[in-house]
């Protein structure tokens, strides 16, 4: 009789990187009809060794009534990608949140274009 072991089967990190994007740009802003990643609120995104991923983030403001649901609806998203190990989010106000993070489709969304 042998014994199985399962492993986790390491996902090519450009293609995980992707994944993650699109998860991300499943949440919203309660308040902004854009989604989180096009408003600029996403600063950094890694994938380490065994589908460990990072994301450094902020907010609109400190003050964000949205500050506890947003993250964590982030975290869930991208620990629903099949494969993925392990999330770390964090969260940074530096540098501060301003409308030049934008992407342009954001923008042309809200009309600031």
């Amino acid at each position: 009789m042998s014994e199985t072991t399962t492993t986790v089967q390491e996902i090519p990190s450009q293609e995980l990187k992707e994944k993650v994007i699109a998860a991300i740009k499943l949440v919203y802003d309660p308040e902004i009809p854009v989604d989180v990643y096009e408003l600029g609120l996403i600063y950094e995104i890694s994938i380490y060794p065994v589908n460990n991923v990072y994301v450094l983030m902020t907010l609109t403001s400190p003050n964000c009534p949205s500050a506890e649901f947003i993250p964590s609806e982030i975290k869930d998203k991208i620990q629903h990608i099949q494969g993925v190990n392990h999330v770390e989010m964090e969260l940074t106000f530096d540098p501060p949140y301003s409308q030049d993070m934008m992407s342009e489709a954001a923008k042309l969304e809200l009309g600031f274009l």
